[in-house]
């Protein structure tokens, strides 16, 4: 059976080990869906860490200022949203068959996005020698209080999708990662390190009610997550020292 690709995957295909495939049958096309075992890069000593935030405004902020799918993304997703609604009000069978597929059509397309957000950040990452430091999110659906349109970009959202790509990306290109606390990083000023709920007067803006530097919230945020991710690294990685006690055979 003849198949085609794209150039690497079919060197993908053609070089490594393949391990189970299907064959897909979707919106009129067919698909081979081809697992292959592609061996991972050794992984480095990483100089510092790109601190990553992941949001509902902006998919995902760097810290190095990088923004990730935000105003475009969140449009379609708000069509969408309105698009399943008006489809299951009608409640028809060519409604409810549209929707299987606009909903196929949607997932597909959020894939997409994190496939090509977590790409580049690991991309930037191994570029400039550093590791990945992202927010550990277990439990994000219930730990963020939002407003409901938030809460609704949040519960359609593939947070977990994005962070398990990222994982492997890094995995495969010999990225280090590590997942830290993200509690009060959107609360605690980057530069003097205070803390207060109330520098954040809003989505986007972080003022610090200390020393008074204005900076966007979710790169704010992301530089605490970069910090983070180096002490992470650091209480992992680092030799046990003995103490001075324990030296002198106290």
């Amino acid at each position: 059976m003849a198949y085609t690709g794209s150039p690497a995957q079919l060197k993908a295909v053609a070089s490594s080990a393949i391990g189970e495939s299907d064959l897909v049958h979707r919106d009129g096309m067919w698909f081979l869906y081809a697992s292959v075992e592609v061996a991972e890069a050794p992984s480095y000593e990483p100089d510092g860490f790109l601190g990553v935030d992941l949001g509902i405004a902006n998919i995902a902020y760097d810290s190095d200022g990088n923004r990730y799918a935000g105003t475009r993304l969140n449009g379609y997703r708000r069509r969408q949203l309105r698009l399943r609604a008006r489809l299951q009000q009608k409640g028809t069978k060519s409604a409810k068959r549209l929707l299987a597929r606009r909903t196929n059509k949607e997932a597909r397309h959020a894939a997409n996005a994190n496939h090509r957000i977590a790409k580049t950040i690991v991309t930037e990452a191994a570029r400039t020698g550093r590791g990945i430091a992202v927010e550990d999110l277990t439990g994000i659906r219930e730990r963020v209080r939002l407003r409901k349109p938030q809460r609704v970009t949040l519960h359609s959202w593939s947070f977990h999708q994005l962070g398990g790509f990222l994982a492997y990306k890094a995995r495969r290109a010999g990225v280090p990662l590590v997942q830290v606390d993200p509690r009060y990083t959107s609360q605690t000023c980057h530069g003097c390190k205070h803390r207060d709920k109330r520098n954040r007067p809003d989505q986007e803006t972080f003022t610090c009610r200390s020393c008074g530097v204005v900076a966007h919230a979710d790169r704010n945020a992301a530089l605490n997550i970069a910090e983070r991710g180096v002490e992470s690294w650091g209480a992992v990685n680092r030799p046990h020292v003995a103490s001075p006690r324990s030296q002198r055979g106290v």
